[in-house]
């Protein structure tokens, strides 16, 4: 019977030093799939070819931040409701797309403010961060976003998708990437949707993630 006792207590003795070590290795296992995170950004939208990028995005499993155009927006609030459905974030990218640093202050004013309300009025939340048209920025484009609340956001990669960039180069653009990175690309170009496979299994083999882009710091995070 003792020596039953000793090996029915070395038995849970080692129960109970597994189970724990078991679940400490599986959160970390799961962390390092993620090494760094990038931000996947498209602008332009919502368009005739929304729901298919959205597609796309969902079936490859990652997630972007989409820069809408108010006019877009108020033309297509379902289109608007099924990026936030597919886990989007939803972003500014003025109303009608000019090139703001040639407009007057109101002007920039008025393409940012019905913006906002045109996103929230589809369901689109309240956007958080603000992308001018063609990167063109200067201090009045700035502190009006500033003051609705928004962060500009640029590109520290250029897809060139809307320069007819190949599928190929939009892929090897991605793979430029590093961590807290973000890269421009847009909605519509047949290339960026076909693109978009590759695009995960590119990250995937860096370790890389899609991510939240910060409005803090501008930079792509954790989800």
């Amino acid at each position: 019977m003792a020596t039953t006792t000793r090996v029915l207590a070395v038995l849970a003795a080692a129960a109970a030093l597994t189970a724990p070590a078991t679940a400490s290795t599986a959160a970390p296992a799961r962390a390092a799939a993620c090494t760094g995170y990038v931000g996947l950004t498209f602008d332009d939208g919502p368009s005739g070819t929304t729901a298919s990028l959205l597609n796309a995005l969902r079936q490859n499993g990652l997630r972007a931040t989409l820069f809408n155009t108010g006019q877009n927006a108020a033309a297509n609030p379902s289109l608007v409701r099924a990026q936030v459905t597919a886990g989007m974030w939803v972003a500014n990218h003025s109303y009608t797309h000019p090139h703001l640093t040639r407009l007057s202050q109101a002007q920039i004013d008025s393409e940012i403010s019905r913006t906002q309300q045109a996103v929230a009025n589809a369901g689109g939340g309240t956007p958080k961060l603000f992308r001018p048209p063609y990167g063109e920025t200067n201090a009045t484009v700035k502190s009006v976003a500033a003051r609705y609340g928004l962060t500009e956001i640029i590109w520290h990669v250029d897809s060139q998708d809307w320069n007819g960039a190949s599928t190929d180069a939009i892929v090897q653009s991605v793979a430029r990437l590093t961590n807290g990175q973000v890269i421009l690309m847009h909605d519509w170009p047949a290339n960026t949707l076909a693109a978009v496979p590759r695009i995960a299994q590119t990250l995937a083999s860096r370790g890389l993630c899609a991510g939240a882009i910060s409005p803090q710091t501008g930079r792509a995070v954790a989800p």
